[in-house]
């Protein structure tokens, strides 16, 4: 088996009891934990108005890690392109990358919840054709060449180059997948996916087929080595029951925001054909909220003893995948609990896969 990686979700997870900047002081010392113990990198997700893990602004949020831990790469799970200017989007971008010594791992995807796009005033309609037509923007920028743009939603006549000058360092991105439609749709931008370890593996390798057969080998090595990250939910203890109970208690709550941000109930994406795909995916989120019900969810995800976390891991890298994104930041999940689980799986689990945090742990 080739060589993984891991790197850890850095969230701030919902608490009553705790105001957001102490949450996201949480993520800091989630993150000088993470680069202690090895980890490739911190993910950050982007969610507007709600407490569904309210990061408005990954790239802030990645500038002030990056000056606490400059060694520690950084990525974003996802960034939503279609209420991004593309041109501040690769501003940012390009300063980042220029302030960084980690790499930039920038998920991007379209996003889904209707009450984010209503709030930015983006008709989910023009979500996927958005996206494209931001990426291809950004992308010419940090090409650091002067361009032009004539597209269906921006249009930039005058050419212009990037400030600041974007710096050989490799911007690295992702697509994130919701059905085998947006694996083409990634191919095609030739993007590499990033995946949710929920979906079931056969369609999982169906993805990564599809993917594949639309990006060819040009697209890929464009990138370099093809990374392949799936981002998967981590409980981790003794014996596999200990695991599961401790699942039965903090996932419910996961879900219950969900389906609050997402407004699943509601079925919002009943008549925007791009999300059709959505509609039946969140069709059953609210039966998640019931501990009885996550079985298959966490038979999906790395919970369990790590033996067990062992062999869901062997399943999915033999699928393709060669980058684990592990999250343990549920909501209401003490961080002193979070922490000894970052620090397990990095002590028990993850050696047997990463020559790099072998070394870490042999230091």
């Amino acid at each position: 088996m080739s060589d993984i990686a891991f790197g850890f979700q850095a969230a701030p997870a919902s608490d009553v009891h705790k105001s957001d900047q102490a949450l996201y002081r949480e993520v800091m010392e989630d993150c000088a934990l993470g680069q202690k113990l090895g980890y490739d990198a911190a993910w950050l997700l982007e969610h507007h108005f709600s407490d569904y893990y309210p990061t408005p602004s990954p790239l802030l949020f990645m500038a002030h890690i990056a000056a606490a831990f400059p060694d520690l790469s950084l990525g974003t799970s996802v960034l939503v392109l279609p209420w991004y200017h593309p041109l501040r989007l690769a501003e940012e971008i390009a300063m980042l990358n220029g302030m960084t010594t980690g790499t930039l791992h920038l998920g991007i995807g379209r996003g889904t919840a209707k009450m984010e796009y209503d709030a930015y005033n983006v008709d989910m309609n023009e979500a996927r054709a958005r996206f494209a037509e931001c990426y291809r923007i950004v992308e010419k920028g940090l090409a650091g060449e002067p361009f032009t743009h004539d597209g269906r939603f921006w249009k930039i006549e005058r050419p212009i180059r990037l400030r600041p000058e974007p710096v050989p360092k490799k911007v690295r991105f992702y697509g994130a997948i919701g059905s085998p439609a947006s694996a083409e749709v990634m191919g095609d931008l030739g993007v590499a996916p990033i995946c949710l370890s929920t979906f079931p593996d056969k369609l999982l390798a169906r993805i990564l087929e599809r993917w594949a057969a639309r990006a060819g080998a040009a697209a890929r090595d464009a990138q370099g080595a093809t990374i392949l990250p799936i981002s998967v939910k981590m409980f981790i203890a003794d014996t596999d029951e200990e695991a599961l109970a401790l699942g039965r208690r903090y996932y419910p709550p996961y879900f219950e925001l969900q389906c609050a941000h997402y407004e699943s109930d509601a079925n919002p994406w009943a008549d925007i054909p791009e999300y059709q795909d959505f509609s039946r995916m969140f069709a059953n989120l609210r039966k998640l909220t019931d501990p009885d019900e996550l079985g298959p969810f966490m038979d999906s995800n790395l919970v369990g003893s790590p033996v067990t976390i062992c062999r869901r891991i062997d399943q999915l890298a033999a699928l393709g995948f060669n980058y684990f994104m592990v999250s343990c930041a549920t909501p209401g999940t003490p961080i002193g609990l979070r922490q000894r689980m970052m620090t397990r799986f990095a002590e028990e689990v993850c050696p047997r896969y990463s020559q790099s945090m072998r070394r870490k742990q042999a230091a």
